[in-house]
C-alpha cells in the first residue's frame, strides 16, 4: 500500500526527502508514505484552502498516472480528493473506490456557502466521483443515502464509519487529571478537536455562562486542540469571566489517550445543521467511547441514537444550555452512573467499532472490487 498524504511534520512523522520530486517518502508501519510539502490549518481562509486542497489533486494527479498499482483508493474531504480517483479509473483503467466522509456541496451549502460556482464544482466532482467509481464507501448512514440518492442503482456501497483506537483509548489509562486550572474535586468535561465554525462552540460557552449562573464552580469544560475560532472563543470567555472554561493547545495523539481516558465525560459538539444529523461521523465520538467515559451528545442524529439505545451517555437538543447544564450536573452529581454509561461506552465501541473488525470490512470491500 502507498499512502499519499499532506505536509508530515504536521502528523509528527520522520520522512526522507527526495529532493528529485520535491516531497518526503518512507516506510511507516510497513506502508510506503508519500507526504507532499503542502501544509495545512484550520485556521486557513476559505481561498487558502481551496488552493491547498487543488494543488494537492493535482499532484496527486501525477502520481496516479506514474505509479505502478492495482487499484487506487480516494477518500474526501475534500471533494478535490475524487480528482486523481478519477484521473486513475478514466486515463489507465484502474479500479477506483470512492469514500465520503462529508456530502458536497451539503454541508458547505448548510454552512452558508453561497458561491453558485464553487458549489457548481462540488456537485459535479461528487457527481463524476459517485458514476465513475466501482464502489463507495459511506461513513454514515446519512451520508450512504446520499450517495445512493446520485449514483446508479447497481454501485455497491459499504457503510463503514471512523473506528476505536481500543489500545490507545483505553479505561486503564486514566489518572487524575493534572491540566492547569483543575482541582482534585471538579468534574472535567472535556471535548478534543478542532475548535472550528461546523463545530458550534459557542454552544459550550453558553452552558459555561448558565454554570456560572448556578453558582456552580465544579464543573469545568475543558477545550484542547486548535482552529480558526480558538482565540475568539477563548477571548469571549474571558470577557465573560468565564472561569469554567480552560483552553489549551493540541496535544500528540499518544498523549491524548490518556488525557481522554482521565475526563470524568466527552463533549460531542457540532452547530446545529441538519445536514450533520446523520451525515458526519466525528472522531472524537469513537475516542471517547474507547476511553470509557459517558458522551454528552447536543444534537440529533444517529449518534444521539447509539447514546440512548445503549445508555453510553446523555444528549441534549441543541441550543438549550440549561438543559445541557443539567446533564453535565446530573452526571457530576452521580459518580454511579458515570462509571455505568462509561463502562457502556467502552462495549459499544469494542462490539460494533473496534478497528480491527471495521478494516476486515474495509479490506473486504476494496478486494471485491480488484477481484
Amino acid at each position: 500500500m502507498t499512502v499519499v498524504c499532506g505536509a508530515h511534520k504536521q502528523s509528527g512523522l520522520e520522512l526522507p526527502y527526495v529532493g528529485a520530486h520535491d516531497w518526503h517518502r518512507g516506510q511507516v508501519d510497513g506502508i510506503d508514505v508519500i507526504s507532499l510539502p503542502l501544509p495545512y490549518s484550520n485556521r486557513d481562509s476559505l481561498l487558502r484552502r481551496g488552493w491547498v486542497f487543488l494543488r494537492f489533486a493535482l499532484r496527486s494527479v501525477r502520481l496516479a498516472l506514474g505509479l505502478d498499482y492495482d487499484l487506487v483508493f480516494a477518500t474526501s474531504t475534500p471533494i478535490t480528493a475524487v480528482i486523481p480517483g478519477l484521473a486513475a479509473k478514466w486515463f489507465r483503467g484502474k479500479p477506483f473506490v470512492f469514500e465520503v466522509r462529508d456530502l458536497w456541496p451539503e454541508l458547505p451549502r448548510a454552512l452558508g456557502l453561497r458561491n453558485p460556482f464553487v458549489l457548481g464544482g462540488m456537485s459535479l466532482l461528487e457527481f463524476l466521483g459517485y458514476r465513475s467509481a466501482d464502489a463507495c464507501v459511506g461513513l454514515s448512514p446519512g451520508i450512504v443515502e446520499g450517495i445512493r440518492s446520485r449514483a446508479s442503482a447497481s454501485l455497491p456501497i459499504a457503510m463503514i464509519p471512523n473506528g476505536c483506537d481500543l489500545d490507545l483509548f483505553h479505561p486503564s489509562r486514566r489518572t487524575r487529571i493534572s491540566l492547569p486550572g483543575i482541582g482534585p474535586d471538579d468534574f472535567v468535561a472535556g471535548f478534543t478537536g478542532a475548535h472550528g465554525v461546523a463545530n458550534g462552540l459557542d454552544a459550550l460557552l453558553d452552558v459555561a455562562q448558565e454554570l456560572k449562573r448556578r453558582g456552580d464552580q465544579r464543573v469545568k469544560l475543558v477545550f484542547i486542540g486548535d482552529g480558526k475560532e480558538k482565540e475568539r472563543l477563548a477571548a469571549r470567555a474571558a470577557e465573560a469571566g468565564l472561569t469554567n472554561c480552560l483552553f489549551f493547545p493540541p496535544v500528540p495523539k499518544a498523549e491524548l489517550g490518556a488525557i481522554t481516558a482521565s475526563l470524568d465525560c466527552g463533549l460531542m459538539v457540532l452547530k446545529n445543521v441538519p445536514a450533520f444529523y446523520y451525515g458526519t461521523s466525528p472522531n472524537k465520538f469513537f475516542d471517547y467511547a474507547a476511553a470509557g467515559i459517558p458522551i454528552i451528545n447536543n444534537y440529533p442524529g444517529w449518534l444521539a441514537d447509539l447514546i440512548i439505545e445503549n445508555q453510553a451517555g446523555l444528549a441534549v437538543p441543541p441550543d438549550e444550555p440549561a438543559v445541557f447544564a443539567d446533564a453535565l450536573q446530573k452526571l457530576a452529581g452521580d459518580t454511579g452512573m458515570c462509571e455505568r454509561q462509561g463502562a457502556n461506552a467502552r462495549r459499544l465501541a469494542e462490539d460494533r467499532f473496534s478497528r480491527n473488525r471495521l478494516a476486515e470490512s474495509f479490506s473486504e470491500a476494496l478486494e471485491q472490487v480488484a477481484r
